[in-house]
């Protein structure tokens, strides 16, 4: 099927079930109820293009929303009162999870699309779906039970997947995220049911456009997530069974974010796995030689950043869970090429920073008077240092006195100088003075602590039980108000768990872990959770039109949410960060903190586009005011609600592309 330049309907289906054809996605002007497009000539460099199809809304409120031509799109992605176009019907339809609404189809969407005698009589609402499925999913006992009930929801419906989290989201996150999705993860060979995202596979690096083109049409992707599998959630090397980092991460971006769904793609490099058990593994669905790296393994990231550059020129590329010898050399590789984020480094290290921030502030202690440990020096480790030393920068400290303001303890103790041989080069920045270790035990957390009297204590190891009682001891008595960050995931995994923290310190620390715990005396237990930086980062990347994610943008984030922090003066209860259940606000304010940061800083592009439909081909302009930027993104975040539907038909003698 040729496109037009200017009214594209895109409707092709990936996979059966996977449709690009709403009004949320690209902008259509009103039409009649029913009207027939006739050919359509453009001018003498383009070739002649036909597009015959008719639009018929489907009840009332579609027809208000397709009649009214005062309501109009701000930008290519708004989504306030929207009608959705689909050219869907029958079991197709209900095999849609983009437009599928089950049992909410209402009378007239039964009959229009063919769905009368596929669905019982009864029509539901959505909040009553949402009741029956919280129901079933009560029935399961135990977590991972739960999440494949909630991956086979997504396949099925997203409004209702993602409706359902937004209602019970404290107690879903850590069901199809962490810790529940990393047992998925390690369990996906033998708990496969339906394929999600893309595999690109390094014995075929020819292969990478088309696969990807097998996805969508040019820029019908807004956010890409990538990972070689290497390192999952503290829990190593899983293959193939990484795409579904890769699929939860979008799903984190659209419940936080509101990223459409239909705009996400999840990619799984599969260059091999070092998990001796998965390569023996009868059932592993992955190559099974020894990882590739080296030449070929950058030879094949080289030409899968190419090919996105090229399908996908606006979407941002999220890079998750690459091993330590890849992640930032990669990062560093293309973060000035393309708009590219790890949340491994930068988004760990983002909502650390803002804790620290919080804690510090609550408790009239500044940043360049702290000194930090952090105890595991991986990507983790150095994401955060990295962040502590940007805002340190940022308030005109230089590089070397930030830095030496962090100690850093990998498996061989303190980094000293002496270590370069053993040290990555990010590691060894921050390399102390063997003269410093003299006269102690540099390889013992509690000696470290006992000379370094550390102002905050972060936990990136992944050694269970590492912060004992001897360790908090010990920096309590050099620190009244120890900010003690335990960050490892999963849950077994943990530092130390807040209960015995706050109890070791009088309950005088200022905790965050990196997974949910339940309040302790009525303390609430902040969760260091990404998901508070990552989806208001790479949002405000997608509105902006961002051409990189530059320090400043991510350090703008920072203080954003920092500010956010519910803490009062004198009362640390409330915990350092927002609750999960304002998450929809705090990514739209981090969103507007990067735009407005991306705007000062001349990397946004969002002002060279177009309004839809604007009749002299007016310009996007972006509220500079925090409330009225904030009002924009708003209007342009996607939300999990059933919409009014646009029937669309296509004349089978001109579009050959069907179902």
């Amino acid at each position: 099927m040729l496109k037009s330049t200017k009214h594209c309907l895109v409707t092709r289906a990936i996979n059966c079930s996977r449709v690009f054809s709403t009004v949320e996605i690209l902008y259509k002007p009103a039409y009649s109820p029913v009207e027939s497009f006739s050919p359509q000539v453009l001018d003498s460099s383009h070739c002649k293009v036909k597009d015959h199809f008719t639009k018929t809304p489907i009840g009332k409120e579609a027809q208000y929303l397709f009649h009214n031509k005062k309501i109009k799109k701000a930008t290519r992605l708004s989504v306030s009162n929207q009608a959705v176009e689909c050219h869907l019907e029958s079991f197709n339809l209900l095999n849609s999870p983009l437009f599928n609404k089950g049992s909410a189809f209402t009378q007239e969407e039964r009959e229009a699309f063919k769905l009368d005698a596929l669905l019982p009589p009864q029509i539901n609402t959505l909040e009553e779906q949402v009741e029956r499925a919280y129901k079933q999913l009560c029935r399961f006992k135990t977590p991972l039970a739960k999440n494949d009930f909630m991956t086979s929801m997504r396949v099925q419906n997203k409004v209702l997947y993602f409706a359902l989290i937004k209602e019970h989201i404290k107690e879903l996150v850590p069901i199809i995220y962490t810790p529940t999705e990393g047992d998925a993860i390690a369990a996906y060979s033998h708990r496969f049911r339906k394929p999600e995202g893309i595999f690109l596979d390094i014995t075929d690096p020819d292969s990478i456009e088309r696969r990807l083109s097998l996805y969508g049409e040019d820029k019908d992707v807004d956010y890409i997530v990538v990972t070689d599998s290497e390192g999952i959630l503290g829990i190593g090397d899983q293959g193939v069974g990484g795409i579904r980092i890769a699929v939860s991460k979008l799903a984190l971006m659209t419940l936080c974010g509101g990223i459409h769904p239909g705009r996400v793609l999840p990619v799984c490099l599969d260059v091999g796995t070092n998990n001796k058990r998965l390569a023996r593994d009868e059932l592993y669905m992955g190559n099974r030689f020894s990882r590739i790296r080296g030449k070929q393994y950058d030879e094949f990231v080289e030409k899968f950043i190419q090919a996105v550059k090229k399908r996908f020129p606006s979407a941002i590329l999220h890079f998750e869970d690459f091993g330590v010898t890849n992640a930032r050399r990669l990062l560093n590789r293309y973060k000035n090429e393309l708009p590219c984020f790890n949340d491994d480094i930068q988004g760990t290290g983002a909502v650390v920073m803002a804790s620290l921030i919080a804690a510090l502030r609550h408790t009239n202690r500044t940043l360049d008077a702290s000194k930090i440990l952090i105890f595991g020096a991986g990507s983790a480790g150095l994401g955060i240092a990295d962040q502590i030393v940007n805002n340190l920068v940022a308030d005109g400290m230089s590089k070397e006195v930030a830095r030496s303001k962090i100690y850093l303890m990998d498996r061989r103790g303190l980094i000293l100088k002496s270590m370069e041989d053993v040290s990555s080069p990010s590691q060894y920045l921050f390399a102390k003075d063997d003269e410093l270790a003299s006269s102690f035990d540099s390889e013992s957390l509690q000696e470290v602590i006992s000379m370094v009297k550390p102002t905050c204590l972060i936990g990136c190891s992944t050694q269970a039980g590492a912060f004992n009682k001897v360790v908090i001891k010990e920096m309590y008595k050099h620190n009244p108000r120890p900010i003690i960050f335990p960050l490892s995931n999963p849950t077994r995994l943990h530092e130390a768990v807040p209960e015995d923290l706050l109890k070791w310190t009088d309950f005088n620390a200022l905790v965050a872990t990196g997974s949910p715990f339940p309040p302790v005396e009525g303390y609430r237990i902040s969760e260091n959770n990404n998901c508070f930086s990552f989806p208001g980062i790479g949002l405000g990347a997608v509105l902006s039109r961002a051409t990189v994610i530059s320090d400043k943008m991510i350090a703008a984030a920072v203080h954003q949410l920092a500010s956010l922090s519910p803490l009062k003066d004198g009362d640390s209860r409330p915990g350092l960060l927002p609750s999960m259940t304002e998450i929809n606000d705090t990514s739209s304010r981090v969103a507007t903190a990067v735009i407005l940061q991306a705007i000062e800083e001349g990397v946004a592009r969002i002002e060279n586009e177009t309004i839809p439909g604007s009749k002299h081909e007016e310009k996007v302009n972006v509220p500079r005011d925090f409330d009225g930027c904030l009002e924009w993104v708003r209007e342009q975040m996607w939300k999990p609600e059933y919409k009014p539907m646009v029937k669309v038909v296509h004349d089978p003698t001109i579009h050959t592309h069907q179902l």
